[in-house]
């Protein structure tokens, strides 16, 4: 099957037209005529991942996050955007990024997050539209199967996305049960106030700084940050099952390992 035919299928799940207009998803290097026979799946074209791709022979690199975001003036060695582009086109690399319109799709990184901590009745924090009568959006607000205190939902997040720690904002003033909670995956700075809208009493998100978390207490609404990898990372086994099962069970899929680019020590 051919990059081309590739793309067809990618959008089928998640349609580029879905994405922020601020977003820069699709196909970033490559040919669209290209035979894909060897995928590599990850949430980041890091160096590491460019490298893993070059050695393990990948005709396709699927991404959450895309390697070009901001406009590219030049493509050489000089800085390490220019390097991994190099190195992709060098080896004949097609690379394609399924961002926002990844994490707003239906039954993409909103519905997949919200199913790992069982929300129920889930509704998108920021409604982008519908599909198929579906509405569609970047985050989810649900119900908990049953109400939690904040440490104990923490722990909760911890386990549903393999996550060594979690930052929490808002621990000394919770002292009602959680019920209602919103998740927003990947960056969720200016989601507290959306969360507060669906009534939620909690945020589960990542890249949360001291002021976003603290201005989000101060309005009512708990914080625990899983990191934007932490919380994003789901999408690289599920992208590799679809792949397998929905597009081309011939084709061999790879996966990079989970690395979190932050550590506590």
């Amino acid at each position: 099957m051919k990059c081309g035919e590739w793309i067809e299928k990618l959008n089928e799940l998640a349609p580029e037209s879905y994405a922020c207009s601020w977003d820069n998803p699709g196909l970033l290097t490559g040919r669209s005529d290209k035979e894909i026979r060897r995928i590599l799946v990850a949430l980041d074209a890091t160096d590491e991942v460019v490298e893993l791709a070059v050695r393990e022979k990948a005709d396709l690199l699927l991404t959450h996050h895309p390697l070009i975001f901001s406009p590219v003036k030049h493509v050489n060695d000089g800085d390490f955007i220019g390097r991994r582009l190099m190195k992709l086109i060098r080896n004949d690399i097609c690379c394609y990024a399924m961002h926002t319109n990844f994490d707003a799709a239906p039954g993409c990184m909103a519905d997949l997050a919200a199913a790992r901590l069982h929300l129920l009745e889930g509704q998108p924090l920021e409604l982008m539209g519908e599909a198929n009568g579906v509405p569609y959006g970047i985050g989810k607000a649900g119900i908990l199967l049953e109400a939690v205190s904040l440490k104990e939902l923490a722990e909760q997040v911890k386990e549903a996305f393999g996550l060594p720690y979690v930052t929490v904002y808002g621990a000394e003033a919770a002292s009602e049960m959680i019920r209602r909670a919103a998740v927003c995956p990947g960056s969720g700075k200016g989601m507290a106030p959306e969360a507060k809208k669906a009534g939620a009493q909690v945020l589960i998100t990542g890249d949360i700084g001291h002021h976003d978390g603290i201005d989000a207490v101060a309005d009512g609404v708990a914080v625990i940050d899983g990191g934007h990898y932490g919380l994003e990372h789901i999408f690289i086994d599920f992208m590799a099952d679809y792949c397998r099962e929905k597009i081309d069970g011939r084709a061999a899929v790879l996966t990079a390992p989970v690395s979190f680019p932050a550590v506590a020590w």
